[in-house]
């Protein structure tokens, strides 16, 4: 039993430190993109690369949160914050879903006065050269993210990795609408695209909110992950029932609570030992969760729930 917090411990470490440089990462990239972005912007005047580049300048402000978002999540516990810092990750996926939400609102005034006085698109081959640059710096970020958020369930990157993936639809708008508008003379392409891309960036900022707002709100584990818990308790051949079953997130954390029933004629120490080896066979299938079980006597009418 003794090897599985130890290696739970090992793998907390490794999943910090892959969190931080996935900040990081993102914060450079984001940085290297604006400056290519207004490059363009200033050479083509298109709508469309600057709604690519308003989105990129809050790319690397919602990133910047993001990173002080998960260096302060992944403080250790200390005397005010009992549960740990995890809820500042959900704290800032609300930024971010506030920095989308803001760009949407200006890229679409600026859209509809374009469709209104529509401009011709110069130099379009330098825009779709940059969109080109940055779909490839993106797409390899995105796929750092995604590797990040498989081994640590970051809600921070997560949403920061959705950001990002928007980013690429956004730049293959820009290279059609620049393509469009540049070279087969349909100047209303540029804003229409802009458009477009509002209303995907508006779609992204709605999942990032609800995602934070559910872990803000200690929404519990969804059920399939709830019947897997118990599952792995009732396999104990000690265990005769489980109820009341808390379970809810704080960012790279998990907190599971829950009550056992046992004989009532084992001693104190042999109910504590059964405890200790539920706790482990759960704390293995869910390595970030802390884990509190209360071990009742069978027969305890003391039931609030049957989970």
């Amino acid at each position: 039993m003794t090897d599985t917090p130890l290696a739970t411990e090992a793998s907390q470490e490794t999943a910090k430190k892959l969190m931080v440089a996935a900040t990081y990462a993102s914060v450079s990239v984001a940085v290297v993109l604006i400056v290519a972005k207004l490059g363009a912007w200033l050479f083509t005047d298109s709508v469309s690369l600057l709604s690519s580049f308003a989105d990129s300048v809050l790319d690397a402000a919602a990133s910047l949160v993001n990173l002080l978002a998960v260096r302060s999540a992944l403080q250790p516990a200390d005397r005010e914050h009992r549960f740990g810092h995890g809820k500042a990750e959900s704290l800032a996926g609300l930024a971010q879903a506030a920095f989308i939400a803001g760009s949407g609102v200006f890229l679409l005034l600026e859209s509809v006065e374009r469709l209104i006085t529509p401009r011709a698109v110069d130099h379009g081959l330098i825009g779709i050269a940059v969109m080109g640059v940055s779909i490839i710096l993106t797409a390899v970020l995105v796929g750092f993210q995604m590797y990040v958020v498989k081994r640590t369930n970051s809600i921070a990157i997560a949403a920061d990795s959705l950001h990002y993936r928007i980013d690429i639809l956004v730049n293959f708008a820009v290279i059609v609408s620049l393509l469009l508008a540049s070279f087969g003379g349909w100047q209303l392409a540029d804003p229409l695209f802009a458009i477009l891309i509002v209303a995907y960036m508006g779609t992204g900022a709605y999942k990032i909110l609800r995602q934070s707002l559910k872990d803000l709100m200690d929404t519990e584990f969804d059920e399939a992950d709830r019947a897997r818990i118990r599952d792995i308790v009732l396999a104990h051949s000690d265990v005769l029932d489980i109820h009341d079953m808390r379970t809810r997130s704080s960012g790279p954390d998990a907190f599971i609570q829950l009550h056992i029933e046992m004989d009532r004629d084992l001693s104190l120490a042999a109910a504590h030992k059964i405890s200790d080896e539920v706790m482990f066979s759960v704390e293995k299938a869910f390595p970030n969760a802390e884990v509190l079980i209360h071990q009742d006597p069978e027969g305890v009418d003391e039931r609030r729930d049957h989970l």
